[in-house]
């Protein structure tokens, strides 16, 4: 794949860049400052196609956190000269600034779905990135349903699946399953946290 494709720009990397337009541009992050609004509008003007990597660019990251209170109000406590500081008072997926052509979930994504993601826009087909939950996985496996053997919480249902069932047990400091409790809504608020069903199991399980 190295020899097919030409690197325009990665800062992480290089300090090169090359002019567009591009065939294929992969963004992470979120958008957070109206810096940031206008630079993905600028990208995607300048690219064929455009794919989100990452929670953060696909989900609003754990930034959006900042959505779920007073942007300001953090600001002012954090900051010794708040007006210097310019920021959103949220944090948002690019699919909600401008079109996105694929979507690859996850904090980190998975190496060889990305490759899988770049092989099949050079080739011109849909990418190879099941729709279904992390339980599937955890089935191809063999791992044992921590839900179903032991009554162990898990988010493996409500997980998008290519991560290769790392961690079926993350949630595993809940109460009881089914038990509405406050700290509920904080398993929802981390890396999807403004993702829609995310944001509304949250706000289900908010005592506020």
């Amino acid at each position: 794949m190295a020899e097919a494709v030409q690197v325009a720009s990665f800062p992480e990397a290089s300090r090169e860049v090359i002019s567009g337009p591009y065939d294929l541009s992969l963004v992470e992050g979120s958008i957070t400052t109206p810096a940031d609004a206008q630079r993905i509008r600028d990208v995607r003007q300048a690219s064929r196609f455009l794919v989100t990597i990452g929670a953060c660019a696909t989900a609003g990251g754990i930034q959006a956190l900042r959505n779920f209170g007073d942007v300001e109000e953090f600001s002012r406590l954090v900051y010794a000269r708040p007006d210097y500081i310019a920021t959103l008072s949220t944090s948002t997926a690019i699919a909600d600034h401008v079109h996105v052509d694929f979507e690859l979930r996850g904090c980190p994504i998975d190496r060889r779905q990305l490759l899988d993601v770049v092989a099949a826009f050079l080739h011109g087909r849909r990418p190879n990135v099941r729709g279904h939950s992390v339980c599937i996985e955890c089935k191809r496996a063999g791992i044992t349903c921590v839900m179903v053997a032991h009554g162990t919480p898990c988010l493996g249902p409500v997980t998008h699946a290519g991560c290769g069932a790392l961690c079926p047990s993350y949630a595993a400091w809940w109460q009881r399953l089914g038990v509405d409790h406050p700290d509920l809504a904080r398993v929802f608020r981390t890396f999807n946290a403004n993702a829609g069903p995310f944001r509304q199991e949250a706000e289900a399980h908010d005592p506020r």
